[in-house]
């Protein structure tokens, strides 16, 4: 029986493969991380922090309003935006944007037309995929901001 001895050249050959799988692992993994980050949520989150209070004081003023939207996706993926009419202001038409999550496409700007008493609908169609949808409705006490995920 023939043991043969380990030599400088087969720690090199070790040392090389293991280190070549690391950094290939590596770069694979930092290829497939920058084609996907779709960007940051905010930039400082710590500014961001500031604003919290702020924000809770709006959307409990805005929940005071007592408007209820419901925002869907149909089969021809317009949207439809359904509110109580009761709470609506004249002539009140709903404006906004629809924005794909982390800014993976650009914003979409949404027009509406009225389908009946406190229903709308967009003109345009929506994209695949998912969306978030920011609106802003004239009511009689205010101004209702709304946000929904659809898609």
């Amino acid at each position: 029986m023939m043991i043969r001895r380990f030599t400088g050249y087969h720690m090199a050959v070790i040392l090389v493969t293991f280190f070549g799988v690391v950094i290939s692992v590596n770069m694979v993994m930092a290829v497939f991380a920058s084609r996907t980050f779709g960007g940051t949520v905010v930039d400082n989150s710590y500014v961001a922090s500031q604003q919290f209070n702020r924000w809770l004081a709006e959307a409990r003023k805005e929940k005071a309003l007592g408007v209820e939207a419901r925002i869907e996706l149909n089969a021809q993926r317009r949207l439809m935006l359904t509110v109580n009419p009761a709470l609506l202001g004249p002539n009140a038409v709903p404006a906004g944007h629809a924005e794909h999550p982390l800014g993976g496409m650009a914003d979409i700007p949404l027009r509406f037309v009225s389908i009946g008493p406190g229903r709308f609908q967009t003109e345009g169609m929506i994209p695949n995929g998912r969306w978030i949808v920011r609106l802003s409705l004239a009511t009689l006490n205010g101004r209702a901001l709304l946000l929904e995920r659809v898609g």
